[in-house]
Parts: structure tokens; sequence; C-alpha cells
């Protein structure tokens, strides 16, 4: 018979409702029960694309003797992360406070009060290779409980405080962030020593940072190429470069399908582990999209932007417009199932000869890079380097190969597809929403294939913006966290906010709809009123108004996604040079001097802070265009415009006062105009009916760029200029 939670939306509860325990979701009636029976809760916190997540739900909570004894002596509740990253933060502070680890799944005890105890991540059913069995850590816990309760309690209340004061994210540094300044010289000092410190790290061979598992780094990547912006070293862009060509070549990149998954177990990028998640595409795509810029090596870089993009696009994206969460790692029970291949098994789908040579292109061996003789595919050579050493017709041996790749793509869909949590996430629809709106400004050009791709990416783009809108939010406006099969809920948190406001001003920024930018300023008074901490500065996860909790957490520190105080700084930045609104600029400032202590500390989890204090420096150029009376030359500086590599910049165009073309979708002369807009347009207008460009820096701005080539001039300059 299913337990209750057969009533969730959840993909990963439901994955528990035919369990033995007797699992409960979050919410009233089990924390009820835990008081009315004065018994202890066993949390247990995952995901559905978490492998260790099913071993332990097979070896443990399918076990009819455990589940027994957990549900006579525990209220158990189940959560899914993802839904509620809030109870995460919390109780996965707890652990690695007790245990100096954390990871999925977590496993923690806490009292009726909801204070943790004890807890861990996996444990096997019983002991073995040196693990307690998880059998022993029940009857512990019981034992605990029943016989020495007062001091369980006592050590839940001492472990409680040190949550809540690591949950400041400063390690309980809090000071008045009122009069504070940000020291342009201590705050260069930073940028340095952030460099410094990915330097070291660097894998010269393999690209990337430190050693196996091998993750993406994606804010890290961004971060570097503004330190390249600001000061032009060869082997600072070199890092950038030189991991995302060794992810694309590796066995990460899914050279069939696109996408990311989601870390490499080795130090070569070969053997992933296999899951997909949303986030890191989205990231992945943006660092590309930096790196298109400053370097435009579009047969690199503009592979990565449109592979992920449409693998997400084609795989990820739901039919009412937002994007899904995860795809698994596993298959048929076997992780990496679906991905993997044999020699055989590729020429007969296309053929001996051409299967040969794809074999050897892609690293496919009768031994296998892989499993039980399966092969990875991967590019340990370029294309080019293996027609020189076959003597091939490079050209003809690139069409070829695409030829395969999608007859195998084709087969490969036939095979079990891994499972997906289907669940629409505000928070990372907002970092795609974000990568897809850059890669459509950025990737369109004359190429027909580039515009139709480009069209393509902001179409998708806007649909997720006008769903979560829709369909992700209160009645009152409100934003909610999740989505999935027609039902939204659960509170919206702070990078919820943060991340779809900066996506918002993205869109603007790509449409020039002051829609979008009215929709930013809108919430981000929300996430203000709400969220922010006046007093010490920057934010905290949860609203005033959220469920009441052990502690409320500030997040500093970037995880596999952006720190929520990171990217509310980076938002509102953008959002304030735009709108002139100084409260927007002062409450990044309080956020930005409130996360010093932890980009001092710890510059390689600061990336997204360290990107809002590399903008707060400066200089943070306005460019305001004003459209002539030729659309067509608009449109051209426009996209010149969007193209150059200015990471510190805001963009605002409207269209002139001249006669308009009718097909110009990103200027709309007919959409109302933002009152939030009124302070920069005020007194710019096109000068001689030609394209005018104004820039302006702290408050100051120089004379009217005008004419479609001064402009381009004058980017030039821009991009070409240090910031030091």
């Amino acid at each position: 018979m299913p337990n209750r939670l057969a009533h969730e939306s959840s993909p990963y509860l439901l994955q528990h409702q035919n369990n033995p325990v007797d699992w409960y979701p979050w919410g009233p009636e089990a924390l009820a029960r835990a008081k009315q029976e004065n018994k202890p809760i066993f949390l247990s916190i995952g995901y559905s694309a978490c492998h260790w997540c099913h071993v332990m739900e097979h070896e443990s909570f399918e076990n009819a003797e455990i589940a027994a004894l957990v549900n006579e002596h525990f209220v158990p509740i189940k959560v899914d992360r993802e839904e509620r990253p809030d109870l995460d933060q919390i109780y996965m502070n707890a652990v690695q406070l007790m245990t100096g680890r954390g990871g999925w799944p977590m496993s923690m005890f806490l009292t009726p009060d909801l204070q943790p105890f004890f807890g861990g991540t996996y444990w096997p059913p019983t002991s073995r290779m040196g693990m307690p069995g998880f059998d022993q850590v029940l009857r512990a816990v019981v034992d605990a409980w029943q016989n020495r309760r007062e001091m369980a309690v006592e050590q839940a209340g001492q472990l409680t405080e040190a949550v809540r004061q690591e949950g400041s994210g400063t390690g309980g540094q809090r000071s008045e962030v009122r009069g504070q300044e940000i020291d342009p010289k201590s705050a260069k000092e930073m940028l340095e020593n952030a460099q410094c410190q990915l330097a070291r790290a660097f894998d010269s061979t393999h690209g990337g940072f430190g050693t196996a598992p091998k993750f993406p780094h994606s804010m890290d990547l961004q971060l570097l190429l503004r330190l390249w912006k600001r000061k032009p070293r060869e082997e600072t862009l070199h890092m950038v470069t030189h991991t995302l060509h060794k992810m694309a070549a590796g066995g990460i990149y899914d050279h069939l399908a696109g996408g990311f998954a989601r870390y490499s177990v080795d130090e070569r990028w070969l053997v992933p582990h296999f899951e997909k998640m949303l986030y890191d595409n989205s990231l992945l795509t943006s660092a590309s999209i930096d790196a298109l810029q400053a370097t435009w090596n579009l047969n690199l870089f503009g592979k990565i932007i449109r592979g992920t993009s449409d693998y997400i696009l084609c795989y990820m994206t739901d039919a009412e417009g937002g994007f899904h969460s995860t795809e698994d790692a596993d298959s048929e029970g076997e992780e990496g199932k679906f991905y993997v291949w044999t020699p055989s098994e590729i020429k007969a789908v296309v053929g001996p000869e051409k299967g040969e040579r794809f074999c050897y292109v892609y690293d496919v061996t009768e031994q296998g890079n892989f499993e039980h003789g399966k092969s990875i595919l991967n590019l340990p050579k370029t294309i080019e380097q293996c027609a020189t050493l076959r003597g091939w017709n490079e050209w003809e041996l690139r069409a070829e190969l695409k030829e395969c790749r999608e007859q195998l793509l084709a087969a490969r869909n036939q095979r079990v597809r891994p499972g997906k949590d289907d669940k629409i996430l505000v928070s990372w629809n907002g970092l795609m929403i974000d990568a897809l709106a850059r890669a459509a400004r950025v990737i369109d050009g004359k190429a027909p294939e580039l515009h139709a791709a480009a069209e393509k990416f902001l179409d998708h783009a806007i649909r997720a913006a006008e769903f979560i809108l829709k369909s992700v939010s209160r009645p009152d406006g409100r934003l909610l966290h999740t989505w999935r099969h027609g039902k939204a809920k659960g509170d919206a948190f702070l990078d919820d906010h943060a991340y779809f406001i900066n996506a918002l001003v993205t869109l603007y920024e790509t449409t020039f709809n002051e829609r979008w930018l009215d929709e930013a300023v809108r919430l981000a008074e929300i996430m203000l009123r709400h969220f922010e901490d006046k007093q010490h500065g920057g934010f905290f996860f949860t609203a005033d108004d959220h469920e009441q909790l052990i502690a409320r957490n500030k997040d500093f520190h970037d995880a596999s996604v952006p720190s929520g105080n990171g990217m509310a700084a980076t938002a509102l930045i953008r959002l304030g040079k735009l709108t002139g609104k100084t409260e927007y600029l002062e409450s990044a400032h309080g956020a930005i001097i409130a996360g010093m202590p932890v980009m001092e500390r710890a510059p390689m989890a600061a990336g997204q802070l360290l990107i809002a204090l590399d903008m707060w420096l400066g200089p943070m150029r306005e460019l305001v265009l004003i459209g002539g009376s030729d659309e067509e030359e608009n449109q051209t500086v426009l996209a010149d415009v969007q193209r150059v590599f200015v990471p510190n910049r805001v963009l605002a165009y409207r269209p002139g006062a001249g006669p308009q073309g009718a097909d110009a979708p990103r200027s709309p002369a007919h959409a109302p105009q933002s009152q939030s807009l009124a302070a920069l347009f005020e007194s710019r207008t096109a000068i001689d009916d030609q394209p005018t460009l104004y820039v302006c820096e702290n408050y100051t701005c120089q004379q009217p760029i005008v004419g479609g080539d001064s402009i381009r001039a004058a980017l030039k300059r821009l991009s070409e200029a240090g910031q030091s």
C-alpha cells in the first residue's frame, strides 16, 4: 500500500511512495505527530538524480526489517532538496559540523523541536568496509533517545546554535554595514588573490581546477574572463579556453545530443557521473558565451552554446514552456548504460567503413574505455588531427561524422532513457532563460542557420519567462518555487528571485521590450522588502513571512549554483544602473560588504560574489543607443554592441522618432515605455537621424557618438581597454 508520499508532486518523493517506510512529507502532520508522541524525527533528504540516494532506498528503505525499526521508533520524513533547499541548507550545515563532510543522501535525526542531534550521509544496511550499518545507527539512536535523552537534547541545542552561526554565511561575523565602504585597493587585491588561487589549482594538462572528481566551476570561468578583461594576461584567458575545450572534447560532453553531465570522476573529463542537470548546462552555456565574445572562436564555443542549448530545448523543455530539472545517471538500473557503445553497435547503425572511422575518431574500442568493454564517446584527438594522421579529407570527414552522429542519436533514442525529474524550479529556469537570451543576442548573424538558432533560443527564453510569471506565481504576484503537472507550490527563495530578476534584465537587454524591466523592478522590490537584512547587509535565503525553522540562513557561498547573495548583488547592480534607483545599488553594496569574509577566506567558493565585486569596482558603463531613421542600420549597430565583450556594462535602446521598419521585433515601438527608464532616456535623441550612442560611467557622460562607423570604432576602443 502506498505511503503518504503518493500524494506529492516531486518525482523524488514519488519514487519512495511504495517503500515500507511510513514516510511523511515535511509538513504540519508529521511535525505535530513528533511533538504529540515525543518521538525523534528521521529526516532523509536527497534528489531524483542522486545515484547513492537510489542505492540507499533499495538497500534500506525497501528492507522490511529496517523499515519496521524506523516506523516503530521515529517519525520518518522524506524531503526533495530541490523543492526545499532551505531545509537542505540548514541540516547539511549540521551534518558538516558533526562529521566534517556532507553529501546526499543526507540522513539526520531531529528532536521533536526540529533540532539536529545526530546525522550522516549514506549508510549501508549492515556494517561493511569500515562503515557502520544503518541498522546499527538506528538502534544506537533509539538507545540514546530512550536512555540518554537529556544529553541528546543538550547536544541538539548546542549544535543548533552552531548551525545558526554557520548559517550567517560568514562564520558568525556580523557587523553593521551602514557607513562601510568598499576600498578599491582592497577589492583589487581580493580579485588578484582569487586569480592566484585559481591559477594554483589549474590543471594545465587537462584543464579545470583540482583533481578528480572534477566539477565545471562555471562561475570561476566567468570570473577569470572578467579578470582577463581587467588585466589582459594570456595565461588567464588560457585557463578558461583550455578548460572549456577539454570539457567539450571529453566524455562529460554528450557528443550526440549535446549538453554536459554533472561532473567527471577522473581528472581528464572522460568518465562522467552521467546525470544531467539544468543548472550545469545553463551556467556552462553562459561561460561559453563569454568565451565566444572574448575570442570569437565560433567553431569551439559556438558548438558548445548551440549543442547545449539544443539539448535543453529537445529533451528538457516542458510543453507549458518551462525547463525540467534533471535527467538521471541510471537507466535500466545501470549507470551510464544509455550513453555507452561498442564498435559492433556503432557499425550496425552506420555501416562498417563509416563505423571504423567513427570509432577511431571517438575512441570506441574493443576493450572499451568504461566498464564491461563499453566506450564513452570522446575526442582524444581533434577531428583535424585524425584526418591528418589517417590521410583523410578533413571536410569530407566532418560531414560524414555529422551524418553518423545523427544516425547514432536516432538509434540511441530508441533505448530506455534515464529517468527524468520534470519539475520546474524558478531559480534554475532563471539561469536557463538568462543563458538562452544571451546566446540569442550574441550568436545572431547573417548566416541563416545562426539567425534561426538565435530566434529559437529567444522564443524559448520568452516562453519560459511568461510561464513563470503566469503559472509559478501567487495571485498577489509573489513568486512560488516549483511547478509540476499543472500545480505550483512552495514559497520562493532568495535564489528564485535573484536568478529570475537577473534573467529579466537580460531579456530586456536582448529584446528591449520594457515590460521585462518593469517585471524585474517589481520583483526586486519584493526581494528587498522580504529578504534583505538592512542592519547587517545581504539577504536571507528565506522571506520574512516564510515557515519558521531553527535557523534563517544567508547564502554567500557558491555551490553547484551561484550564491543567492552573489546573484542578488549582480542583478541589483545591473538594475540600479539602468533605472537610476540608488537603493538597489546600496543593497548590492551591503551584500558585497557582508560577503567580504567569504571572498577573503574562500575565493574559489565565492565566484558570483567576486563577479559582483568586479562590477562594483567598475568602470560600469551605461550604454544608451537611440535608433536613427534607417532600421536596418539600427539593427546592425545593435548587433555590434551586443557582440562586443564589455562585461561591466548595461545597455538600453529605443528607436528614434523617424519611420521604423515593420520587421523590428527587438525594438518594439508599440510597446509601452517604462517609467523606470525615464531618467536614462531623458533628453537623449538621435542626432542627424543617425543611430546615436551615449556612454556614461560614474555619473559622467561622454559626447554622443553619432553614426554606425563611429559607434563601431568606439566599441572597439571599449573592448580593448583594460580596467586595472
